[in-house]
């Protein structure tokens, strides 16, 4: 099993920057690769970026240039830097990582980012 927790929503005006971590606890050993989803009301879950173990990432077309993902492998926590934020930017996010083989995924709680106008 692994837990994993997200800190760091909140509210902010368009232009601004927010920072999202998500720390992993249990079973992390069998952790391969960590990212965020995003759902705004009456949207479907959405990928935002994603990082493997060995760093290579992946980011959605919407957040290219604007939001970096990255990865403390000793401290087992991902974070998203999110900069230039713009309201359609406005949704939960939500910390998820496949294990080893894509064997089983698991999901935080999510955050509420809310930005602006």
């Amino acid at each position: 099993q692994v837990q994993l927790v997200e800190s760091g929503g909140g509210l902010v005006q368009a232009g601004g920057s927010l920072r999202l971590s998500c720390a992993a606890s249990g079973s992390i050993f069998s952790i391969n690769v960590m990212g965020w989803y995003r759902q705004a009301p009456g949207k479907q879950r959405e990928s935002v970026a994603d990082i493997s173990s060995g760093g290579r990432t992946n980011y959605a077309d919407s957040v290219k240039g604007r939001f970096t993902i990255s990865r403390d492998n000793a401290q087992n926590t991902v974070y998203l830097q999110m900069n230039s934020l713009k309201p359609e930017d406005t949704a939960v996010y939500y910390c998820h990582c496949w294990t080893l083989g894509r064997s089983r995924d698991y999901w935080g709680q999510g955050t509420q980012v809310t930005v602006s106008s």
